[in-house]
């Protein structure tokens, strides 16, 4: 009897040992994405990025030989879901990093959470503002906002075009973008002579275009995420405006073609090279990684790939590479290898992140492309 006592209490203090090491037999890493509502046609190409590559990354054994655990959360495109999601992961879930959210307004909800939880969060999305100023533990895979204006700035200039009507939608994306349209035109020698602004839920931005056509505007830019840009661009074709239309790169997905229609043929805008691989020289050093991305997603999804699911690769990627250069899983530790990530070859360009700089990416990541057939073409410089 006294035996089978000492036996049961060995085998009670074994589990009590044990089950702290099966906790850790995985790596924690949470998401927020907007897979429905109105971002969904950013959200959902992320998420499926993202679960492909945790099991690309799982099948070769995981990382250190522990497999990722993705807790995903669908924010629904909605703040206040995005806020308890991020509340779940820090507090409930004890993950070691979290990549998105989808859209800016959601990451400036929640970024103030990360920093106080010293946890590191890698945002899909594009506004400057969430890592300028830069802060301690958020980081970002898109590219800025200042580089897609300076980009068709400069491609304006070289068209003798110096003024322009702006459009921009009133979320955080918008917002964002505008101020750098305002700060950037000045400086570089464009005069808008029209500014207009529309909600994110607005079906019919007529009056906006009208007013623009009773300017001297030579171009419009347009900023914001679909549906309102495939709107604007149907509604100037039935406005007879023929000045040419320029759209940030939020609106790099075959979904803005699909719904704009006939309607976006010859509209330009800056994106980043996955949506134009195929065209890129050989010898340039994102064409193989990005025809594997392409191969792997169109083939396990069947439907096309778009720049958001890239930033969703390049999150979770950059997280993975800063736990095998530490060779460790501490969220400090992940953020200060985050920190020194340099000439890392994600989807939207090369980047090279610094104490100063927690976007790493610069102008360079940007191709021009214009709309052709349905299709995405670089323009030649």
């Amino acid at each position: 009897m006294k035996k089978i006592y000492l036996f049961i209490i060995t085998l009670f203090f074994s589990c009590m040992l044990v089950s702290p090491a099966l906790a850790e037999e995985t790596i924690k890493i949470g998401a927020i994405l907007s897979v429905t509502g109105p971002a969904s046609f950013l959200g959902e190409p992320e998420k499926n990025t993202a679960l492909m590559l945790k099991d690309q990354i799982n099948s070769k054994g995981g990382i250190m030989g522990k497999k990722i655990e993705l807790i995903i959360y669908d924010d629904e495109t909605d703040v206040n879901k995005a806020v308890l999601a991020a509340d779940k992961l820090l507090k409930k879930d004890k993950v070691v990093a979290v990549i998105g959210p989808t859209t800016s307004g959601n990451t400036f909800a929640i970024e103030e959470k990360f920093e106080k939880a010293g946890v590191p969060l890698i945002s899909c999305a594009a506004a400057e503002k969430i890592v300028k100023p830069v802060k301690k533990w958020v980081f970002k895979t898109p590219q800025s906002d200042r580089h897609a204006v300076s980009k068709i700035f400069s491609q304006l200039l070289s068209k003798k075009i110096k003024k322009i009507a702006i459009i921009t939608v009133s979320d955080g994306f918008g917002q964002a973008g505008r101020e750098v349209l305002k700060e950037l035109a000045p400086k570089m020698g464009i005069e808008l002579v029209a500014d207009e602004v529309y909600g994110p839920k607005d079906t019919d931005m007529t009056a906006q275009l009208v007013k623009i056509k009773g300017t001297d505007a030579e171009a419009i830019v347009c900023w914001g995420t679909n549906p309102g840009p495939a709107v604007i661009a149907k509604n100037r074709v039935q406005l007879g405006i023929n000045i040419p239309l320029y759209m940030s790169h939020g609106v790099a997905s075959k979904k803005f073609i699909e719904l704009a229609g006939d309607s976006a043929e010859g509209i330009f805008l800056p994106a980043g090279r996955i949506i134009v691989a195929e065209q890129i020289p050989d010898k340039h050093p994102q064409k193989a990684m990005l025809k594997k991305y392409v191969k792997d997603y169109e083939s396990k999804y069947k439907s096309p790939i778009s720049a958001f699911g890239g930033h969703a690769w390049d999150a979770l990627m950059l997280v993975v590479k800063a736990i095998e250069t530490g060779k460790s899983v501490n969220p400090a530790d992940i953020r200060n290898n985050l920190e020194k990530t340099r000439g890392f070859i994600g989807t939207a360009g090369i980047f090279n992140f610094t104490a100063e700089d927690h976007n790493g990416l610069d102008e360079n990541a940007f191709e021009m492309v214009v709309i052709e057939k349905g299709n995405w073409k670089i323009i030649k410089k």
